[in-house]
C-alpha cells in the first residue's frame, strides 16, 4: 500500500494552554457550533415571527442535555464495563498528564446518540414548560442548526486525529502521524462532517424555500434523522472500531443505535406528507 500520496496528518489537538488549563480545538469547534446554531436559530424564529426569546431558553435546555447526554451515553454504550468499577470518573473532566500531573482537557468520550437523546428529552421539557407547543415543532427548528454543529464537532475530532477509518489506497488517505499509523487511513471525519453540511443546506432549503415544509410536523426531523444517521450507518463501515468489545460484530454499536433514528425519520417524512400542514398562530412579543 503507497503511501507517497497520502496525507501525512499531525495537527496538534491543542489550541494553545495556559499552565494547567487547555484550549483545545474539540472544544472551540463545539462552542462555535452552539454560537452559529443560536444565531441561526434566532434568525429562523425572526423569521416566521415566533417569539426569539425562547431561542435563549432553549439553548441553556440543549447545551446541559447535549453534554450530559452525550457523556451518559459514551458511559453506558461504550464504557460501562470500565466507568461500573470508577463511577468517580463519570463527570471528571480531566486526563492524566505524561509526566504523572493532571491537564484540565474536558470529557474524555462523548457519545453522539447519547447527545441526541439528551436533546429530545430536553426539547420535549421546553415545550412543555415554554412554548406549549407540541414538541415536533420545536425539533423542526432546532435540528437545523443542530446538523452544522455535528460538523463542526466532527471537525474536532480530525484535529485530535481520533474516530478515523480503515485503511485505504485513496489518494486522500490520511496517515494520523500522532497516533503512530503508518498506513493511510479512511479520513472519515471530513466524511461524516461533509454528509451534515449537506444535511444542513437541505434544511435550510426546505425551511425557506420549500412553501409549506416548515408547517408539517416532523418533516425536517425526519430529513434530519435520515442525513445524520444513515451518513453514519454507512460510513461506519469502513470506519474502525472505537471499542473491543465491537470486534466481530456485523453491525458496530453506532449502526445499531442509528437503526432506530433511520426509521424514525422514514416514517416523520411519510407521516408529515400524508397530513395537511399545521400553522400555529404567535402570541404577540412583548
Amino acid at each position: 500500500m503507497s503511501t507517497l500520496l497520502a496525507i501525512h496528518w499531525n495537527a496538534s489537538p491543542e489550541l494553545f494552554n495556559l499552565g494547567p488549563i487547555s484550549v483545545r480545538w474539540y472544544g472551540l469547534m463545539f462552542a462555535m457550533g452552539f454560537l452559529f446554531g443560536f444565531s441561526i436559530l434566532t434568525k429562523m424564529f425572526k423569521y416566521e415571527g415566533s417569539n426569539p426569546e425562547w431561542v435563549e431558553k432553549l439553548f441553556v435546555y440543549v447545551i446541559i442535555a447535549t453534554i450530559v447526554g452525550a457523556r451518559l451515553g459514551h458511559v453506558f454504550f461504550y464504557g460501562w464495563a470500565y466507568y461500573s468499577q470508577h463511577l468517580s470518573e463519570i463527570f471528571l473532566p480531566i486526563a492524566k498528564g505524561i509526566d504523572g500531573g493532571y491537564k484540565f482537557v474536558g470529557f474524555q468520550g462523548l457519545a453522539s446518540h447519547g447527545g441526541a437523546i439528551g436533546i429530545f428529552l430536553a426539547v420535549w421539557l421546553f415545550s412543555k414548560r415554554v412554548t406549549k407547543r407540541p414538541i415536533l415543532w420545536t425539533l423542526d427548528r432546532l435540528l437545523v442548526p443542530i446538523a452544522l454543529v455535528g460538523a463542526m464537532i466532527r471537525t474536532g475530532n480530525l484535529m485530535n486525529s481520533e474516530i478515523y477509518g480503515v485503511a485505504t489506497n485513496l489518494p486522500w488517505g490520511f496517515i494520523f502521524e500522532r497516533n503512530n499509523e503508518v498506513l493511510p487511513k479512511h479520513p472519515t471525519q471530513i466524511y461524516e462532517a461533509l454528509c451534515y453540511l449537506i444535511s444542513f443546506g437541505l434544511m435550510m432549503y426546505f425551511y425557506y424555500k420549500k412553501d409549506g415544509m416548515k408547517d408539517r410536523p416532523g418533516f425536517l426531523t425526519g430529513v434530519f434523522f435520515i442525513g445524520i444517521f444513515l451518513t453514519r450507518f454507512l460510513i461506519e463501515f469502513i470506519k474502525e472500531n472505537q471499542e473491543a468489545f465491537e470486534n466481530g460484530m456485523a453491525l458496530n454499536m453506532g449502526q445499531l443505535l442509528s437503526i432506530p433514528f433511520v426509521v424514525i425519520g422514514i416514517w416523520l417524512i411519510y407521516h408529515s406528507l400524508t397530513h395537511p400542514p399545521v400553522v400555529y398562530k404567535n402570541v404577540p412579543i412583548k
